[in-house]
């Protein structure tokens, strides 16, 4: 008699405890119901991750071989019904091995057209939607004649990172060797094929928004919409974000129609991406689409807002079966970062325990950690507080207030030399105390 394989749903890397406990929590609560093994392939040695899943293997994510020799033999052991990956770096082979068991996943065409921004940009201008000029620079030379081609201002940018690393602004040719260094430098940190180079695009001026969504068998379902605030110009540091489920965008029309029809274009066919757009005067512009649940604690701020939880439309699109999306709260939340007014070695971070809507305040760096601001270093935050509000004013407010109550007692030090190799920041990666 042959013996069934126990039904198993796979999860690559599972991030951070601060950003990503509460989705692994839901999944795992959502797989013990479908009677699922919980599954984990992760790069570093588990603390948290034990009360949560039923198996965990230690393995070099970022090996993308390795991973992929190391899910093939779990895939002998278990019968994998999902899988499920929400850590930038690793959603490329994540999409790969969904396609090779036969599992939802974004497509191949799909996490091609999320991971690499050349091709998401050069797809979606093919197929006639509102994008700026641009070009894939190789050196300094082609990206001067690519600026000059688009016109001033422009956006330089690597090919493929997230949270805005190496992406600035260069409102003239004399600013324009600085902006094409930096993202060249910052892209040597990511995946290989995509190192080296940068791309030179039009800046698409106006407010930027991102919005989080489902994607069941090519159907796109927005779930919440974030508006953003960046700073620390000329580049585009997220310094916070702020989710109202009754935002008159999200029945935008023009809005709504740029969104699925961008998917479509990609060929995303299953999964939750985070799309970042530019509200321009010209209309809504697709920045990027990201093949993953937004980072920086927005989807924990969409669930404060609007009851979804993203852990259970996870596990519902892994599972090949369409979410329900009904608001079940309303409110509004907010998260806001602290950052150090320059470099420097943090003594200590202390955060308040009480403030009018504060929902959460933590310190996200330890004593002796350094932090440096672009270009040497990215994400240099020290904290963060969430607070919620009946309206946006109010949580607006109560946020300024919560963010003025963090101290940070730290040393400054100098910025690294032009051209030191860029660390990747802690918080991009599968890395956990």
């Amino acid at each position: 008699m042959t013996r069934t394989a126990p039904g198993a749903l796979l999860v690559i890397g599972s991030g951070l405890k601060l950003y990503r406990e509460y989705i692994v929590r839901s999944v795992a609560e959502r797989a013990r119901e479908a009677e699922l093994r919980l599954v984990l392939i992760n790069n570093l040695r588990p603390t948290w991750q034990h009360e949560y899943f039923d198996d965990i293997t230690v393995a070099n994510v970022f090996d993308h071989q390795l991973l992929a020799g190391t899910a093939r033999e779990l895939a002998g052991r278990y019968t994998i019904t999902g899988l499920m990956c929400w850590d930038e770096p690793l959603v490329m082979p994540a999409a790969e091995l969904a396609a090779e068991f036969g599992v939802p996943g974004l497509s191949i065409p799909g996490v091609h057209g999320c991971r690499d921004k050349f091709s998401c940009r050069t797809r979606l201008t093919a197929a006639g939607m509102p994008q700026p000029g641009f070009e894939l620079a190789a050196d300094l030379d082609h990206a001067r004649r690519a600026a000059a081609r688009i016109g001033y201002p422009v956006i330089v940018k690597p090919r493929a990172l997230g949270a805005s690393m190496g992406v600035s602004l260069a409102p003239d040719e004399r600013e324009l060797e600085f902006a094409y260094r930096v993202a060249h430098e910052a892209s040597l940190v990511g995946d290989e094929p995509y190192r080296g180079g940068a791309i030179i695009e039009g800046f698409a001026d106006g407010p930027e928004i991102s919005i989080d969504g489902a994607v069941h068998k090519g159907e796109y379902l927005p779930m919440f919409l974030a508006r953003k605030t960046t700073g620390l110009p000329p580049f585009f540091e997220e310094l916070g974000h702020v989710v109202d489920p009754a935002d008159p965008l999200l029945r935008d029309e023009a809005l709504l129609d740029t969104l699925a029809r961008a998917h479509q274009v990609l060929g995303i066919e299953n999964g939750i991406t985070h799309t970042e757009v530019r509200l321009t005067t010209h209309g809504p512009v697709i920045i990027e689409v990201n093949g993953r649940l937004g980072g920086d604690l927005i989807p924990f701020l969409g669930q404060i807002a609007t009851g979804i939880e993203p852990g259970s439309v996870l596990f519902d699109i892994a599972t090949g079966a369409r979410p329900d999306l009904t608001h079940t709260s309303a409110g509004v939340a907010g998260i806001r970062f602290g950052y150090p007014a320059h470099d420097c070695v943090v003594r200590s971070v202390t955060v308040p325990g009480e403030a009018p809507g504060l929902i959460l305040a933590s310190r996200m760096v330890d004593p002796g950690t350094t932090l440096r601001l672009p270009p040497g270093g990215y994400i240099a935050r020290h904290s963060f507080v969430i607070c919620s509000a009946p309206d946006p004013r109010t949580c607006a407010r109560r946020l300024d207030h919560a963010a003025a109550l963090v101290e940070l007692d730290a040393d400054p030090v100098d910025p690294p030399p032009a051209g030191t190799p860029l660390t990747m920041p802690a918080g991009l990666l599968d890395v956990d105390e």
